[in-house]
C-alpha cells in the first residue's frame, strides 16, 4: 500500500472554507517572512553603520524619526502571532466538523470516512502555528532591540541637553 500523502494534496480538493484558511495562513507566513528578512537586513545594516544622535537636531523629535524604521510592520508580525493559532484553530473546528457530517452521510464511523476530515484539520492546525510561532519569535526579538535602541537613542538625548 503506498502511501501519497502531501500537503497540496490536503488543502486542494476540499471545500472552499479549508482552501480559504490554509491560503490565509500562508500568506500570513509569507508576509511575515518578508518583514522579518526586512528587519535582519535593516538591523545588519544599523550594526555597520549605526543610529546616533547629533548636536544639530531637533533633540525633541529625532529619537522618534530615528527609531521609527526599526519599529515599522513589528505591528504586523504581532497581529499573526496571535490570530494565525485562532484561524487554524477554526480550521481544525471546520475538519472535525466535517468528519461528523462524513459520519452522518455515510452512516459508518470507519477510518475512511473520518480520516480526511481529521487529517485536513490537523492540518490547518499546523499552518496556523507554522505561521503563528516565528511571527512571534521575530516580533518579541525585534520589539526588545527596537527598544534598548530608543533607551539609548533618548539617553544621548539626555546627556546632549545637559551640556
Amino acid at each position: 500500500m503506498e502511501n501519497s500523502f502531501s500537503l497540496l494534496t490536503l488543502f486542494s480538493g476540499r471545500d472552499l472554507m479549508t482552501l480559504f484558511v490554509s491560503l490565509v495562513l500562508v500568506v500570513a507566513s509569507v508576509f511575515s517572512w518578508a518583514v522579518i528578512i526586512e528587519k535582519i537586513r535593516l538591523w545588519n545594516f544599523q550594526k555597520k553603520h549605526p543610529v546616533s544622535v547629533k548636536a544639530g537636531d531637533n533633540l525633541d523629535t529625532i529619537v522618534d524619526k530615528l527609531i521609527r524604521p526599526f519599529d515599522k510592520n513589528l505591528w504586523f508580525l504581532s497581529m499573526v502571532s496571535y490570530v494565525a493559532p485562532f484561524v487554524g484553530l477554526f480550521g481544525t473546528v471546520w475538519g472535525v466538523m466535517d468528519s461528523f457530517a462524513a459520519i452522518g452521510i455515510n452512516q459508518s464511523v470507519s477510518i475512511g470516512v473520518i480520516a480526511p476530515g481529521l487529517a485536513v484539520a490537523l492540518g490547518t492546525t499546523a499552518l496556523g502555528l507554522i505561521a503563528a510561532v516565528p511571527a512571534a519569535i521575530a516580533y518579541n526579538v525585534f520589539s526588545k532591540k527596537s527598544d534598548d535602541l530608543y533607551d539609548k537613542l533618548t539617553e544621548s538625548v539626555k546627556e546632549m541637553k545637559h551640556k
